[in-house]
Order: structure tokens, then C-alpha cells, then sequence
């Protein structure tokens, strides 16, 4: 009765009993899964135009970011090194086209993910080269982005919301905004659907494969970039992040290996449900929820609903 009780009972009297720091959880969870939902952001536009999944999105984060404190550090102004940044994004996007990518036309997906699994493994190198293995701080406030802290009364206890976490959620909201946009009211993204569902058809119509992946590439670029900025402004720009970076594969499968606003749902669905876990079940659970509740969740969408939330269900004919 006891166990049932610490399970079923306690943690919701815990909630209703501190309302300010539950407040506070949800809030956490939320960011967490904001900036989630930004890394799986990259990883569904990869997947739309080429039907893989994208090892590489993760360290391109790191890398993004790193080449942005590091034209900082040679002395370039923010907004010029931010500009620089994109810029060798577009020209990683270009390489991996002319390449890559061009080469794998028609190829079995599985050849397409080895290729992003040698792109990541090769970006780690050259990123270790070029700027070494040391964390870096990201230059929050070079870039004008917002500090501080704004403080809530709740029923006799506070909130505290940081300015940085604010500004994450509203750029998320506005990538999102403008990524959906693009894919269903531009030539260029239902053209990149075309591209996704069959390369061969793609061309016979007279659709650019090459074209179409170096911008989605770049895309997922600036999804790097953005992801990297705002997870590097909460800690150390670090090659640590391509390991939280792999969260976006559980998100990926709660809402759909090619929906944007699924990434968005699944990974607050994950933020909000490691926080929630970790704080009220953690003790039960053995502590560290945090590290292994998404792949749990993601395990178990896989068992009953393997398209996720917004995915479309396949149907093959045998």
C-alpha cells in the first residue's frame, strides 16, 4: 500500500501542496522541450528531402555554434560573426551536396544514414581541430540576446523565469511559423515532398535533387545555428551537446518522422515529462529519470503507434 501510495498519491500532493515550484518544473520542462523541438527541427527537414535520418544534425549544432564564438574570438564583431556562421553552414551545405549527396541519387536509405553517420564523425574531427576540445562560452550578450531573470508571485511563492529561456521559446515559435510556411505555401517546399516521397519521380518532373538538398541543408543549418545559440547561452558551447542533441530521435518518434509541428509536440511531451518524473518519481525510479525517460516513451509509441502523433500511417500492399 505504501508503494502504491508514493506512486499514485504523494507526488500529486506534492504539486497541489507547492504550487509555486511545480509552476516552476512545468516551466523548465517546457524550455527543455523548446530547445528539443528546435534539434528535431533539422532532423525533419533532412528527413523530408531525403527519407533518412541525419546522424550528423547533432555535432552541426556544436559545429554551428563553435564557428560563431570562434570568428568571435579572432576578434570579429557579433552580428558579423553570426553572418560568418551562416556562412559556413551554407558552405557545409553546399559541400555535402556536391560530395555526398549527389553521388547517393537512388541509393538504399541505409546508405544515405552511413553517410551522415561518416559526416558526423568527420565534423568532430574538424571541429576538434579548428577549435579544440575545451567548452566555450556563448556570447549571449555580444548578440544583444537578453539576461537576467523576471521573478512571479504564486500562492505565496515565486517563479523565476530566466529572460534567455524566454527569448529560446519565442525563436522556436517563429522557426516553426516559418518552416511550416515554407513547406506548404512555397514551389521550393512541395517540391522538396516531391523529393522526399520518390528521387526518380522528383527528376522525371524536372525537379533539381541537387538544388533541393543544398537549401535544405542550409536550412538545417540555420535550425543548427539557432539550436546552437540558445543551448550554448544556458551552458558551455561544448561536443557534449551532440549527445543531448540525439534526444530529438524520441522526439522524432512521438510526433512523426515528417511533421514540424510533431517535433514541436513531441518534444515538449518529453521536457515536460523527464522534469515532471525526475523531480516527483525520481526517488522511486532510482534517480537520473532524466537520462533514460525519452527512450522509454519512445519505445512505447513504437510498440502501438510506430508513425507517431502526426506521421502518416504506411500502408504496403504484399
Amino acid at each position: 500500500m505504501d508503494l502504491l501510495y508514493n506512486i499514485f498519491v504523494d507526488p500529486f500532493v506534492q504539486m497541489a501542496g507547492t504550487p509555486d515550484f511545480f509552476l516552476q518544473v512545468l516551466w523548465e520542462g517546457f524550455v527543455t522541450g523548446t530547445l528539443y523541438s528546435l534539434i528535431a527541427l533539422g532532423f525533419v527537414l533532412i528527413f523530408k528531402a531525403s527519407g533518412v535520418f541525419n546522424f550528423a544534425q547533432g555535432i552541426m549544432v556544436v559545429f554551428a555554434a563553435l564557428s560563431l564564438v570562434g570568428f568571435h574570438a579572432l576578434g570579429v564583431p557579433a552580428y558579423l560573426a553570426l553572418f560568418l556562421a551562416l556562412a559556413v553552414m551554407a558552405a557545409l551545405a553546399w559541400t555535402v551536396e556536391r560530395v555526398i549527396l549527389r553521388k547517393l541519387v537512388n541509393q538504399p536509405e541505409i546508405i544515405l544514414f552511413m553517410a551522415t553517420i561518416g559526416l558526423s564523425y568527420f565534423l568532430i574531427g574538424l571541429g576538434e581541430f579548428i577549435f579544440g576540445g575545451e567548452p566555450k562560452s556563448m556570447i549571449t550578450e555580444e548578440l544583444g540576446l537578453p539576461t537576467g531573470s523576471t521573478v512571479i508571485d504564486v500562492a505565496g511563492g515565486i517563479v523565476i523565469l530566466q529572460h534567455i529561456d524566454i527569448a529560446a521559446a519565442l525563436i522556436a515559435a517563429i522557426l516553426v511559423l516559418g518552416l511550416a510556411i515554407f513547406f506548404s505555401k512555397t514551389r521550393i517546399g512541395r517540391a522538396l515532398r516531391a523529393v522526399a516521397d520518390d528521387h526518380q519521380a522528383a527528376l522525371s518532373v524536372g525537379i533539381s535533387l541537387n538544388q533541393i538538398w543544398a537549401i535544405v541543408w542550409f536550412a538545417a543549418g540555420i535550425v543548427a545555428l539557432a539550436t546552437g545559440i540558445m543551448w550554448g547561452a544556458r551552458s558551455d558551447v561544448s561536443f557534449a551537446l551532440q549527445i543531448v542533441a540525439l534526444k530529438a530521435l524520441p522526439v522524432l518518434i512521438l510526433g512523426g518522422f515528417t511533421s514540424v509541428p510533431g517535433a514541436i509536440i513531441g518534444g515538449l511531451i518529453i521536457g515536460f515529462g523527464e522534469k515532471l518524473f525526475e523531480v516527483y518519481w525520481g526517488s522511486l525510479l532510482g534517480g537520473g529519470v532524466e537520462g533514460w525517460f525519452a527512450y522509454v516513451l519512445a519505445l512505447i509509441f513504437l510498440l502501438f503507434r510506430p508513425q507517431g502523433l502526426f506521421g502518416e500511417k504506411i500502408i504496403e500492399r504484399v
